[in-house]
């Protein structure tokens, strides 16, 4: 493809363009993919679309001689730096929940990982401190967002202070940024052109709905502002950072929640309170740009970026998730409330994909967070948004929320019937708990019948109902009900048809004892899953704040916790009993748990079955 499609990432671009300079220099930690997908396409793309010229610089190198060559390859931005780890955070990206380095990255060229840094917007800003003197640094995307206020950072095993203080930025987006970064825009081009050789962008951009400032004058901080413990405050005592938590959590709904100030010695973090929601039009708008949806050409050689894969044939219909699940961040990030794309929107991109070289007949997914959320929990939502002390269907469901799949069962119909597509699958999360509570199983049939590709995965997470309720994820009980309701409607289709599920190993709640028995609830079901995914305490989340204080944050209730390395080991190897390298460790917790009268039960006989 022609790289005059795609965002300029040289000065040769920009003077293809008759550019002497950039407005925007957008540093991402991932490779520069064309795709509404990849953020930095998404906000350069919304940029260029209001006027603006934006320029890539995609996982530049950050040390050595050829960093400082890297960073200014379009020369200085007139209006600000814009900064992202990526897709991920770097550490995420980085390590496994056992801190053990990966050996890929999706999200860079060929899939080979060491092209980020650790810490990166720490590292990409202070190199951008070194070659750019009084242009605005702005910082987001997940990294910045989850770690905007003091926060645990599993894999230094200490608190660390707010992301806009390590960083020196001058300003924090947080969430989905399309409302933010068109303010943003507006105002340093107007300050500019106001007065160029003295424009103040800390003083100009407060005030921005979904951004955080800092300041070093306790009078600045707005009127009315709730206080969060301090970062000492949370250092001396685990109560507090339970306390810091909470705050957050309530504060998180754009209709609700307050303006947020945090001390750290003698500075300070203010939040804004987040942006409001994209209506359909506005999320139409982002998702239909003259987006290339590919790879950059400069990554033809290294056999493209991998997580392009993942995405080129889905479609993206809405976001936001009202799940609430303890051990996700996308509650912090994206919000609560759901954001839908127009079923019109989602048409005319099925029907632009069908016409792809690569496209064989299939779209992959349609789906977001949650696949089958499209529309708000409860009629409260549409003009009050979330509550702040209520959760919408968590570990026991809102009365007040209303299960109902028509407009997806609607919009799936509508996109299996445009010419060319062979199947419409659904493979993003599906809440099962939700299908079970809509009164009308039109939409259980309809998956069966169309959507689901010989196996659909589904994450009942543990079958522990205690360890489910700290999960704030539906009973096991509701998960069989499902699972019965799935096979029966496969058997009326005539279809074989299976469920995946997925379970978490060592999540907070989760004792030795709890594992044994979902092990003993699988070898019984004759399944054993796969794949396990062990805890991963990452900034922003609910299980992390117990993984930390070993407390719920709401309840004050003791919460038990699985540490080190190896008693996350014994709770996994349980959950995958039937695995040869997992034999000693199963037998070391049986023993622990004084139950050596299961060893030929769960190692005897071997009969799980496996998940493949």
């Amino acid at each position: 493809m022609n790289r005059s499609s795609f965002l300029p990432v040289s000065r040769a671009d920009m003077e293809g363009r008759g550019w002497s300079a950039c407005d925007f220099a957008i540093v991402s930690g991932d490779a520069y993919v064309d795709h509404p997908s990849f953020a930095a396409s998404l906000l350069g793309r919304l940029l260029e679309a209001e006027g603006y010229r934006v320029g890539i610089i995609a996982q530049p190198r950050w040390q050595g001689p050829e960093a400082d060559a890297d960073f200014l390859k379009l020369g200085q931005p007139e209006l600000a730096w814009l900064v992202s780890a990526g897709a991920m955070d770097s550490m995420v990206a980085h390590y496994t929940a056992n801190n053990k380095p990966r050996s890929e990255d999706a999200y860079s060229p060929g899939g080979k990982s060491g092209a980020r840094p650790d810490r990166a917007i720490l590292a990409y800003t202070a190199k951008i401190r070194e070659v750019s003197k009084g242009v605005p640094v702005i910082i987001g995307g997940i990294e910045a967002s989850l770690r905007r206020f003091a926060h645990y950072d599993y894999w230094s095993n200490t608190l660390k202070r707010s992301i806009l203080l390590d960083s020196k930025a001058d300003l924090l987006v947080y969430g989905m940024g399309e409302r933010a970064i068109l303010e943003i825009a507006s105002r340093l081009k107007a300050e500019k052109e106001r007065a160029p050789e003295n424009a103040k962008a800390q003083e100009s951009l407060r005030g921005i709905r979904g951004t955080m400032w800092r300041t070093g004058k306790e009078a600045d901080l707005p009127a009315g502002a709730v206080t969060l413990p301090s970062f000492e405050e949370i250092r001396a005592s685990k109560e507090n950072y339970g306390r810091h938590y909470a705050l957050q959590e309530r504060n998180a709904d754009p209709f609700s929640g307050n303006v947020i100030a945090e001390r750290s010695e003698a500075r300070f973090v203010v939040q804004e309170p987040p942006a409001l929601p994209l209506d359909a039009p506005a999320f139409d708008r982002v998702m239909e740009l003259p987006y290339t949806r590919s790879a950059h050409p400069d990554y033809d050689e290294a056999g493209g970026v991998p997580g392009l894969q993942e995405v080129l044939f889905s479609l993206t219909s809405s976001r936001g998730c009202f799940g609430a699940c303890a051990f996700c961040a996308i509650g912090f990030h994206q919000g609560r409330l759901i954001q839908a794309r127009s079923h019109e929107s989602l048409e005319r991109e099925a029907i632009a994909l069908s016409s792809h070289p690569e496209f064989k007949g299939y779209i992959h997914d349609v789906g977001g967070p949650t696949a089958n959320f499209r529309i708000p929990a409860c009629d409260r939502q549409r003009e009050k948004g979330a509550c702040p002390d209520r959760q919408c269907l968590g570990s026991s469901p809102c009365p007040a929320l209303k299960a109902n799949h028509t407009d997806f069962v609607q919009l799936l119909g509508k996109l299996r019937a445009i010419p060319g597509i062979k199947k419409v699958f659904v493979r993003s999360g599906i809440r099962y708990d939700y299908v079970m509570l809509d009164p009308d199983q039109t939409f259980l049939r309809e998956l069966c019948e169309h959507h689901v590709s010989g196996q659909l995965k589904v994450a009942p997470e543990h079958t522990s109902n205690k360890v489910l309720s700290v999960m704030r994820k539906s009973t096991v009980e509701t998960y069989r009900a499902f699972a019965d309701g799935f096979r029966e409607m496969n058997e009326a289709l005539g279809k074989k048809q299976f469920l995946v599920p997925y379970y978490i190993a060592s999540h907070p709640g989760a004792s030795l004892e709890d594992a044994l028995h979902t092990a003993l609830e699988l070898r019984n079901a004759g399944f054993v899953p796969d794949q396990v995914q062990d805890f991963y305490p990452t900034p922003g989340t609910l299980a992390t704040c117990i993984y930390y204080t070993g407390k719920d944050p709401w309840t004050g209730e003791e919460i038990p916790v699985a540490r080190g390395a190896h008693e996350r080991a014994l709770q996994r190897a349980l959950l995958q009993f039937n695995k040869a390298e997992n034999r000693p460790l199963v037998l070391e917790a049986l023993k622990n748990l004084g139950r050596e009268d299961l060893i030929p039960k769960l190692l005897g006989s071997s009969r799980g079955k496996s998940g493949k």
